[in-house]
């Protein structure tokens, strides 16, 4: 896929962000398919941090996957865009589901060690409702001393106004500051607007209160950080 947006060099693919109170944000989606050498600190530490058989929620176009994979561990691939799921394939990715962690709550399926919410993915908790859910689902896809090994970023360590003023309206109407409702746009396609969170680290202790997991360590840069989080029945 290549293309040159206005301004931007040749082969250069821009994703935009937009919020649902107007705000834009322009990323470099050559991020996807960054080499190992070239990640940050943050996310090689969290491949280390992985045991057993991985699910990978959220893989895109399957970094982490793919180096986990290569590294000999068993994983599959978890993601709700079919198209998403054609990239990990064509990449040599070996496992790939099109879906969401309900959708592997069948009989047969084999109980996960680990689960990967890296890119921020700690983001598709995307409310204390749902967050709560979404916990309970993979409880029920884990084994016994299973780990989530999730990277989110803490919206509060902002001096943006524009971002301020958002999270106190999130206040104002009941919704935790970094709930975010967004979606995704490149060219002339954008997704469904979706919600989506930033929560601190106190937050997402808050989150997995009288659930089955725990949090068990965390790794900080900046205001992003991985967390770890253990099942603990």
């Amino acid at each position: 896929m290549e293309c040159c947006e206005s301004g931007a060099e040749p082969g250069r693919v821009l994703e935009f962000v937009e919020r649902d109170d107007g705000y834009l944000a322009a990323g470099d989606a050559r991020r996807y398919f960054v080499e190992p050498e070239a990640w940050s600190v943050l996310d090689r530490w969290a491949c280390n941090q992985v045991q057993g058989r991985i699910l990978d929620i959220g893989s895109g176009a399957g970094r982490h996957a793919l180096y986990l994979q290569h590294a000999g561990h068993e994983v599959v691939a978890l993601d709700v865009s079919p198209l998403a799921a054609e990239v990990c394939r064509r990449r040599g990715v070996h496992r790939i589901v099109v879906g969401t962690v309900s959708d592997l709550l069948t009989p047969l399926i084999k109980p996960f060690d680990s689960f990967l919410m890296l890119g921020n993915n700690l983001g598709l908790l995307r409310d204390a409702q749902n967050a709560r859910s979404l916990f309970q689902t993979l409880a029920e896809l884990a084994t016994p001393d299973a780990v989530i090994i999730g990277q989110g970023m803490d919206p509060c360590q902002t001096e943006s106004q524009l971002h301020l003023a958002y999270h106190q309206h999130n206040r104002d109407v009941g919704r935790m500051p970094g709930q975010i409702r967004m979606r995704v746009r490149h060219a002339n396609i954008a997704t469904d607007w979706f919600d989506y969170l930033f929560c601190s680290i106190e937050e997402l202790e808050g989150l997995v209160a009288n659930t089955e997991w725990r949090l068990e360590q965390c790794e900080t840069e900046g205001a992003s950080y991985i967390a770890v989080l253990r099942r603990s029945t």
